[in-house]
């Protein structure tokens, strides 16, 4: 018994668990099932949510699904009955609440339907939030809203347009551009068009835009050019913000800038679209926005898009799916070309026309304590600044002969002293070209007036080499004095040194050289001393408020700057006129197709996003910086600038060391200060002055201004004269001196003849200078010995030299070569002549005069150089003066 029943037991144990499975595996089937039904309908359920109920409905195979699945007809009914609540809120509350949001945010033509406000051109206000594009509706509904999107001061818009629907999206791109004309005021809305497939670009109603260059139509091939403009005004703008601590980049009043690019649905090449991508993230702050048609783009920025799924309905981001949306009709095309001609009119009326010289000046109530700035030009009708600070201390200016160089020096001049007075800005300018350019800024014989803020003038110093060495000397040692205050004060900057010395004068220094590569125009002395200045200037100039404007033909050639670019990239601003080289970037070619009056503007050392192309006006034609010149000339009070000018000899009369010489002047010094070259003539050995070359006039002149001078720096009688001449050709020269010596109370020991032999100077308690023209030419005279002692009047002539000085009496003699005067003093050598001028003497010739440094000199017409071994370490390049004035008999009615 016991076996059969636990066998009856386990059987029935095993059945029980085969039922139990067995209904575990149905329920568990059944959940599958139910759970594959739950799946396919939360699937079926996103679906159409996803593609919205009105276009699944419009689907055929979604459709026998929904019949054929029971559970897909009761999902799809409960979407229906969701859809059937929701309206009636949506058209309760929903509409109203949007309608009332799109009237705010984008009042007046902004948001107005019709095509009624295309009147009038705006009249500004804040600018709207959003822009209305067109109407929506919620699918199955009736009722319509506005559709607006948002742009200015907020993001971009893309439209996708639809198979052959392209001329739908060109509507809305031109209605959009209308309602902003409508809108902000006129000159505050800029376009550039760029369109892949035209070459005059689309949107045709708005070209008369174009006038006043509010719409600027750009080359299919030159995209990058585009982006590069646009990206170097959000540079400008944002660099702008951050010098005058604002948050926005965009100031309010400036002008929007839309882009709108017209492509074909291709993909852009990835330099291009990485430039795009930086345009669109950083552009909206600083007021830049892109309009993209059919440019598929990938922007880390904000973007609305509106997607053509028909040629007149649209799903647009700022509604979602399950909206459509319908564009505004296309507007009128004689009311959109209407409303572009009135907003040009009104810009010129306001601009007055094209932009000329005087709407570049101020008035001179500026500050220089943190920068220089002014317009030298005009882009878009809107002036264009250019900057002379900490950020941008010098300026490099290039462009080819004839291109505007000089009008546009006179721009920038005309620009800064109608801001700065005297007291905030000095100028010093330098043209090394042959002419005149910037000689009309100091007193003429027809016009007296002058620019207030010039100190310095330089002109026809092409072959003056030294002068601009002598302006770089002047402005270093300015910049040590300048550095040692700042350190006196313990600061170190020009607004600093202001701020902590408010009583000093500290304004700023422009130094402007044009044609400067002739400075480093030899392999000599000059250019390696004017590089290593030049270089010094530039790197320390910019804290102490001292700045260079360079201007050159062509920066290439400048040998002493080869390897050594420290100037250049010093030069931070640049300006490049049509057809110049090599001022901008390599790669920056944008001076290349420049119309003339036209220049590039660049603050970022010429790289391409920091282009500006302005259009400077006429700067230099009678009745503009003239006018402005005799304007400032009796408002500003300052001194006259002094004038250099290479091509005149100065008058000794007009010498400024003549009025009370210290000792006789031998010519002008080539120097920043009007001083004249002096010899000391104490009682000491060898206070001689020796004349050499063959250049007569030049040596005359020499002795004549010394003899002068000499004159008036003694009372009438105070000191007597011999003058000797052996050459008949001088001999009415020297007598004409000789009388207005006499003339002026002077007694004059007068000698043309073998009586110069007998060397009989002294005067007593007086001084006497000896004035001995050609003294080579009297040696058949001076060389004959007289008996007994057989003493000549050469070895008279030795010792009057040696021993002269001491008792009073000079010599100051020509000879014509360093050889002649070596015959003259015999083996005693040079020991006697301890002041000489060289006129047309090699720098070979005059080691052995100049202690034995090397002279680096090449004679040129009217100049010499003077060397006093008890004062110089180097020569001085001097002009002789021209004596004629001086040396003209006195009238009666004279003084002496």
């Amino acid at each position: 018994m016991g076996k059969p029943d636990r066998k009856q037991r386990a059987n029935a144990a095993i059945a029980g668990l085969r039922t139990v499975l067995s209904r575990a595996m149905g329920a568990a089937s059944a959940a599958k099932l139910r759970a594959e039904a739950d799946r396919a309908a939360a699937e079926f359920e996103r679906s159409v949510q996803t593609m919205g109920l009105g276009a699944a409905a419009r689907s055929p195979e979604l459709m026998a699904k929904v019949r054929a699945d029971a559970r897909l007809c009761e999902v799809w009914r409960g979407l229906e009955a969701e859809r059937d609540a929701s309206y009636g809120d949506w058209n309760r509350d929903g509409l109203p609440a949007l309608r009332r949001l799109v009237a705010e945010a984008a009042p007046g033509a902004a948001g107005a339907e019709g095509h009624r406000w295309l009147a009038y051109p705006g009249a500004g206000g804040p600018t709207p939030r959003l822009w209305r594009v067109g109407r929506a509706a919620v699918e199955h509904s009736a009722e319509e809203f506005p559709l607006a999107v948002p742009l200015l001061g907020a993001g971009h818009l893309r439209v996708n347009s639809a198979p052959g629907g392209r001329a739908a999206a060109d509507s809305v791109v031109e209605t959009l551009l209308a309602r902003m004309l409508a809108t902000l005021a006129p000159g505050q809305l800029r376009v550039h068009i760029w369109d892949i497939g035209h070459l005059t670009g689309p949107l045709p109603n708005l070209h008369p835009l174009t006038a006043e260059r509010l719409l600027t139509v750009h080359d299919a091939t030159l995209l990058g050019d585009l982006l590069s403009t646009l990206a170097g005004h959000i540079r400008r703008a944002h660099d702008a913000a951050l010098r005058e601590g604002r948050r926005a980049a965009h100031r309010p009043g400036d002008p929007w800038r839309v882009a709108v690019l017209f492509g074909n649905g291709e993909r852009l090449p990835d330099e291009i679209s990485r430039e795009l991508s930086r345009v669109a993230r950083t552009g909206p702050d600083a007021g830049v926005h892109l309009v993209l048609v059919d440019v598929p783009v990938s922007v880390n920025s904000p973007l609305e898009t509106i997607t053509f799924t028909e040629p007149d309905v649209a799903k647009s981001s700022m509604t979602g799916p399950g909206v459509l949306v319908r564009p505004d009709p296309p507007l009128p095309a004689v009311d959109v070309t209407a409303l572009a001609t009135a907003v040009h009119e009104r810009v010129h009326e306001f601009r007055g026309g094209p932009r000329g010289f005087a709407d570049l000046l101020s008035e001179p109530t500026h500050s220089a304590r943190d920068e220089l700035r002014t317009p030298i030009g005009f882009a878009e009708g809107e002036p264009v600044d250019v900057v002379l600070g900490d950020a941008t201390p010098h300026a490099l200016i290039a462009g080819p002969s004839g291109s505007g160089k000089t009008n546009l020096l006179y721009a920038l001049l005309g620009g800064l002293a109608s801001r700065y007075s005297p007291d905030e800005l000095e100028l010093y300018l330098l043209d090394f070209k042959e002419g005149v350019s910037f000689a009309g800024l100091t007193p003429g014989r027809k016009d007296i007036s002058y620019l207030p803020q010039a100190r310095l003038v330089g002109v026809n110093v092409n072959t003056d080499r030294e002068f601009g060495l002598a302006l770089l000397r002047f402005l270093t040692a300015e910049l040590a004095r300048r550095a040692t205050a700042a350190k006196r004060h313990e600061v170190t900057k020009l607004a600093e040194l202001r701020e902590a010395d408010p009583q000093g004068r500290w304004p700023r220094i422009v130094a402007v050289i044009d044609e400067f590569q002739a400075l480093f125009a030899g392999r000599d002395r000059i250019t390696m001393q004017a590089a290593a200045l030049l270089e010094d200037v530039a790197r320390r100039g910019r804290s102490q408020g001292i700045h260079l404007v360079l201007a050159s033909q062509d920066i290439g050639g400048i040998e002493a700057f080869w390897g050594k670019p420290a100037v250049f990239e010093q030069c931070t601003l640049r300006i490049a006129m049509p057809k110049a080289r090599r001022v901008l970037a390599e790669e920056n070619l944008a001076a290349m197709s420049l119309p003339r009056w036209h220049v590039v503007v660049n603050h970022d050392s010429g790289v391409a996003h920091g282009n500006i192309t302005a259009h400077v006006p006429d700067a230099s034609s009678r009745g503009t910086f003239d006018d402005l010149q005799r304007a400032l000339w009796a408002q500003l009070n300052s001194n006259p600038p002094r004038l250099f000018d290479g091509a005149h000899q100065p008058d000794l009369i007009a010498a400024a060391d003549y009025a009370n010489p210290s000792g006789p002047l031998l010519g002008q010094v080539i120097d920043v200060n009007d001083r004249a070259a002096t010899l000391r003539l104490e009682a000491a050995p060898g206070r001689n002055l020796a004349v050499l070359g063959t250049a007569t006039a030049d040596a005359m002149a020499v002795l004549e201004s010394a003899a002068l001078s000499l004159a008036r720096s003694h009372e009438p009688g105070g000191c007597d004269f011999s003058l000797w001449c052996p050459v008949p050709a001088l001999e009415s020269r020297v007598r004409e001196l000789a009388a207005r010596l006499e003339k002026l109370g002077f007694p004059v020991d007068l000698r043309t003849d073998e009586s110069i032999a007998e060397l009989t100077p002294s005067s007593g308690d007086k001084p006497r200078y000896v004035v001995f023209p050609a003294v080579d030419a009297a040696h058949r005279w001076l060389e004959k010995k007289e008996p007994p002692a057989m003493t000549s009047g050469l070895d008279r002539l030795r010792a009057l030299l040696r021993d002269g000085p001491a008792h009073q009496v000079h010599v100051l003699g020509w000879w014509r070569g360093v050889a002649r005067l070596k015959d003259t003093m015999g083996f005693g050598g040079f020991d006697d002549i301890g002041a000489w001028v060289a006129l047309d003497v090699q720098g070979s010739e005059l080691t052995t005069l100049a202690a034995g440094q090397v002279v680096d000199w090449s004679p040129r017409p009217q100049r010499a150089i003077f060397f006093d071994r008890t004062t110089h370490s180097h020569p001085d390049v001097l002009i002789p003066f021209d004596t004629a004035t001086a040396i003209t008999p006195l009238k009666p009615e004279d003084p002496a």
